[in-house]
């Protein structure tokens, strides 16, 4: 199966292949039910691309990186700190947030994109310290729900032979979507033009 890069937008097929494609198509009559080698219709380009964007609307707020009980590590030292003692939950997480924020955290973006509540903070504390005097890698344990659970993700290893479980940078649903379509518009795009050019129609055998 021979290719021809030299007219990629009219055909991809050689000359030869095109000849026996074009016999072929007005030999075999489908039982009756002709297929001419027109253009895609223009509608269904734009229908294409509308279900394309719509898709990625609808799972938008599925996107980014999972919360890990790494970023809430802060949250939960100043729990315990002098300044939070005797405030309302609501007053002690706005100064918990204020505080973090200030200090120029790291993954301050993530804390912003995953906001807790005080009750929230309280089912995790006492995992997340257990954890820390485990001395495991925080990064390593995702939120999920009121528990942290090891992540399912399996990376590099160590040399110790453990495996990193970091959430990697591929898997954050618009890199993976973005994939896909390129994956997938290039592969139909490839497969029509294995067909001769537009420019020449079968006869189906006279029908």
């Amino acid at each position: 199966m021979a290719w021809k890069f030299d007219n990629p937008l009219g055909t991809l097929t050689t000359d030869d292949q095109n000849v026996s494609a074009k016999k072929l198509w007005n030999e075999e009559t489908l039982g009756n039910i002709t297929e001419d080698n027109k253009r895609l219709p223009q509608p269904v380009v734009g229908l294409m691309v509308l279900t394309i964007i719509t898709a990625f609307m609808i799972t938008f707020p599925l996107w980014g990186k999972r919360p890990t009980a790494a970023i809430y590590a802060p949250y939960i030292e100043m729990m315990s700190s002098p300044e939070v003692q005797g405030k309302s939950d609501a007053e002690a997480m706005a100064y918990i947030v204020s505080q973090v924020k200030a200090s120029g955290f790291e993954w301050q973006s993530e804390l912003e994109r995953h906001p807790l509540e005080m009750d929230d903070l309280r089912l995790i504390r006492d995992q997340l310290i257990e954890l820390k005097q485990q001395g495991v890698d925080l990064r390593e344990y995702n939120v999920l729900g009121n528990k942290l659970v090891l992540a399912n993700f399996e990376g590099n290893r160590r040399a110790d032979g453990t495996v990193e479980r970091y959430q990697p940078w591929w898997d954050k649903g618009y890199t993976i979507a973005g994939f896909f379509i390129i994956f997938f518009t290039i592969g139909v795009v490839t497969a029509i033009k294995r067909l001769p050019e537009n420019s020449w129609q079968p006869t189906h055998g006279g029908h």
